[in-house]
């Protein structure tokens, strides 16, 4: 076994790995960019080094050179490259082992014959694995893929041969789109890969994706069961479950097989995944899954299929990488009750899954569940990396339970200092077409108005915030109120852009009445705690100007100053600006122009995605202040209409 090992990555999964390791008497070695200097991974790290001159990944966890020379420097042994930036990089597996070190995973000729989605389909075809009808060939001509599209039948997916995370990826209905389609799918794989090629494949109605997760010491290989991840938005996994809803023992049989083929077509080592494709119109067959591509890495939602077969897979890849044999074989491995997993993530749900950044001024999870987690309390979500704050899983006996348990658990999470997805997920946990287990790839698009719909805030919710801006909820006999007179206090606040009064009357320390507007609501002090009307009083944070009270899966108010009362908060749609901190990564609107609302006039990348800024109004541009490559902040004005007099 390694005495000690880098990991050459960040967040969430290099704490994964550590913990693992320390478990096994392994020491770790942490590597770090500008903007991960006090990172979690960092602090929990036996040792740790900077690397690179940027907090870009480019400058720093993708310079493999720099991160094999910290592995040598420090005594490391072998490195593990987590998921994402260099975990799928034949090249790096080469010169880590040029280097004398062991990769904690497959070997370079492995992730090369899975590396590319066309040439991965021609060999799973030949291992007799079945493969969705679709385009693989090499003939990128537009024209020759719009051909091939017509042959297959629409709908058909475009996915960048290169690709992952739904990048580079495009649904086209309708022959008239596809062109358009193309040429979209390929700006973002160049951006996102660097590799132009896609393929085209004939799209599933109603699609379910479910993977099987796979092991292999380089000859053999085992399967640990299912995966369902079909709820996803934007083509990226929101929600994953194991074992699979509706799953028969003939159809896992037949899907398990077929990836321990896959895996040993390979000579796989170490933990992978292989995708499938199911239609999931009448129920789950035999003869209806196709492979879609394999991840020759640890996967994000793994914890799943830990909490359902008691296996950690990182000690598996750790033992094997080492040189051991696989830790158990098939007849050895077994289902036990139902996992989910919710990836909670720093994002603004009702403008578009827009990531966001911020200072986490709060953090807290329930005792009951496994958060596996990159930030703590005081850390910022940067602009940099992916916007995951944490992974929420949950295991029971049954699905039905365990379902259960991840409602409790989503509403018990608290995140302060940034918007996130949380009352997405918990409307996703709460649906009743996925509590039935009728789940498909289309589900989060056909339901998104009511899985998105605005949180409301009751009367005692606004009550709460006030009694925290006020300081009322430890009120005693000496601060309180005055030997005569009830004290009157009030207090303004904002929810959602909408402003509103509130007055107290301090009638002793446990009671107060709230007036807002014409209703009157009674808190009372019960013991330690608070009941407002007839609401036991949840947690309340305050950070700044911001209060957020913890029920709903966290509502923000802010303290409003009525100086400000007259600002005009309708916002300005003459000008377009950035969302958050990124790169422009194109510019298409021109001085003069005429626009129509929604029209696209740029392009920002950030967070590992490209997000197109659109028009607000009809109008003609005035004027272009930015310019493809520019590096811009969060609010930097970009493109301005004339004014309507202009």
């Amino acid at each position: 076994m390694f005495d000690k090992i880098l990991i050459a990555n960040r967040g969430e999964i290099a704490c994964r790995v550590m913990e693992t390791a320390r478990g096994m008497g392994v020491k770790t070695v942490a590597v770090y960019s500008d903007a991960d200097r006090e990172a979690k991974h960092v602090a929990l790290a036996d040792e740790a080094y900077h690397i690179g001159h940027g907090p870009a990944p480019a400058d720093s966890y993708l310079l493999g050179d720099e991160i094999i020379a910290v592995a040598k420097q420090s005594g490391a042994q072998g490195i593990h490259p987590g998921y994402g930036f260099l975990s799928e990089n034949p090249e790096f597996v080469d010169a880590v082992e040029a280097a004398g070190l062991s990769f904690i995973g497959p070997s370079a000729d492995a992730i090369r014959k899975m590396g590319l989605k066309d040439a991965a389909k021609v060999l799973m075809e030949e291992a007799g694995v079945p493969v969705v009808p679709g385009y693989h060939g090499s003939n990128q001509d537009s024209e020759h893929l719009f051909g091939a599209a017509d042959g297959i039948g629409y709908p058909v997916l475009i996915k960048a041969v290169a690709g992952g995370g739904g990048k580079g990826m495009r649904l086209v209905e309708r022959s008239e789109d596809f062109m358009a389609a193309l040429e979209s799918a390929r700006g973002e794989a160049i951006t996102a890969f660097g590799n132009p090629d896609v393929l085209v494949e004939k799209y599933i109605q109603q699609p379910r994706h479910i993977e099987i997760q796979v092991f292999g010491d380089g000859t053999h290989a085992v399967h640990l069961f299912e995966r369902d991840c079909s709820l996803q938005r934007r083509h990226q996994k929101v929600i994953e479950e194991a074992p699979a809803p509706g799953m028969t023992a003939e159809v896992r049989a037949a899907m398990g097989q077929a990836g321990v083929r896959a895996a040993e077509a390979i000579g796989y080592k170490g933990a992978g995944t292989v995708e499938f494709i199911v239609d999931g119109s009448d129920g789950l067959r035999a003869d209806g899954f196709w492979f879609m591509e394999m991840n020759t890495r640890l996967q994000v939602e793994h914890p799943v299929t830990e909490a359902i077969t008691g296996v950690d897979l990182v000690e598996w890849q750790l033992r094997v990488a080492a040189g051991e044999s696989l830790p158990k074989q098939q007849d050895e491995l077994s289902i036990n009750g139902h996992a989910f997993e919710a990836r909670l993530y720093a994002e603004d749900v009702p403008k578009g899954f827009l990531p966001a950044t911020g200072t986490l001024t709060h953090l807290k999870f329930p005792e009951d569940c496994r958060a596996d987690s990159g930030v703590r309390a005081g850390d910022t979500i940067s602009p940099w990396y992916d916007p995951m704050i944490s992974k929420v899983i949950v295991h029971g006996p049954t699905r039905e339970v365990a379902l259960a348990q991840l409602s409790r658990a989503l509403e018990g999470t608290q995140v302060g200092g940034t918007v996130t997805n949380l009352a997405f997920l918990g409307g996703l946990a709460g649906h009743q077409g996925f509590a039935k287990g009728e789940v498909d790839t289309g589900l989060i698009a056909r339901d998104i108005d009511s899985l998105t719909a605005a949180p409301v805030a009751e009367l005692h919710h606004r009550v709460a915030a006030g009694m925290v801006a006020l300081g009322l909820t430890k009120v005693d006999q000496a601060e309180g109120f005055t030997l005569w007179t009830p004290l009157r206090r009030a207090v303004s606040l904002s929810w959602q852009g909408e402003v509103f009064d509130l007055e107290v009357e301090v009638d002793g320390p446990d009671r107060q009445i709230w007036h807002i507007g014409e209703d009157e609501v009674v808190a009372n002090r019960r013991g330690t705690g608070w009941i407002i009307g007839s609401w036991v009083m949840s947690d309340v944070v305050q950070s700044s100007a911001t209060i957020t009270v913890f029920d709903g899966y966290g509502l923000p108010f802010e303290v409003f100053d009525p100086l400000d009362r007259e600002a005009d908060a309708s916002g300005d749609k003459n000008v377009i600006e950035a969302p958050m901190p990124g790169l422009i990564k194109a510019v298409f609107a021109k001085a003069g122009q005429a626009v129509s609302e929604g029209d696209r006039l740029a392009v920002l990348e950030a967070m590992k995605m490209e997000h197109a800024l659109l028009a607000a109004r009809d109008g003609v541009v005035a004027e272009v202040l930015t310019a493809n490559g520019d590096q811009v902040e969060a609010g930097a004005a970009l493109i301005r209409l004339r004014e309507d007099a202009e």
